[in-house]
């Protein structure tokens, strides 16, 4: 009588936990082959470090201001690797948790440095904890003073690094150029202060 009793536990429990296991597997399984999927601007756009995309854009794009003379808070050193790009990127990517592969995103940090759409707060800035000055005034000094065709080679330049595979990168292409504005990128949704957006163009 206990032996069956026993026989009967057991195969119950085959009963119940195989299946439970069999599906935890194939969820696991069918989460992995749907990450893998997505289209390599998801992959790249949550590995590329801002650092590395900051010296990507450096070597693209001559003109922009390294601004990386500011000093460290502790030590006193200047903290060269921190530079105006780096602290663009992690704005858009941390602060304001933006995504990467996006025109319209990245016009939306532009229009914060302009402060015609979400103002940027000193202490969330990036740099402001770690730097003895707050880069904020003197980067968004830079920023405005870029002029449209060079937001433009910025914008172009960042998407070709985060969403390659919708940008074929040679050179940073002139605003001039109307290729520029007909990209198959699918839009965020409207945010309050889009319609100032109109004011950077």
């Amino acid at each position: 009588m206990i032996k069956n009793y026993r026989y009967f536990l057991e195969r119950k429990t085959k009963q119940i936990i195989l299946p439970f296991c069999l599906g935890i597997m194939l969820s696991v399984l069918g989460n992995s082959l749907f990450f893998e999927g997505l289209s390599p601007a998801f992959g790249q756009n949550q590995t590329i470090r801002p650092t590395v995309a900051a010296e990507q854009i450096y070597q693209r794009l001559s003109f922009l201001p390294l601004e990386n003379e500011y000093s460290d808070r502790t030590s006193g050193d200047i903290v060269t690797n921190n530079t105006l790009m780096l602290r663009f990127i992690r704005y858009h990517e941390y602060v304001k948790s933006r995504p990467l592969g996006y025109r319209f995103d990245w016009q939306l940090t532009f229009a914060d440095y302009f402060d015609i759409n979400e103002p940027i707060k000193a202490n969330r800035y990036p740099g402001y904890k770690t730097l003895a000055v707050n880069p904020l005034e003197k980067d968004r000094e830079f920023i405005t003073q870029l002029t449209r065709d060079q937001r433009n080679q910025l914008i172009d330049t960042l998407l070709a690094i985060y969403s390659p595979q919708d940008e074929t990168f040679e050179q940073p292409v002139d605003s001039s150029n109307d290729s520029i504005e007909k990209r198959n990128t699918e839009p965020s949704l409207p945010q309050p202060g889009d319609a100032d957006l109109l004011l950077l163009n």
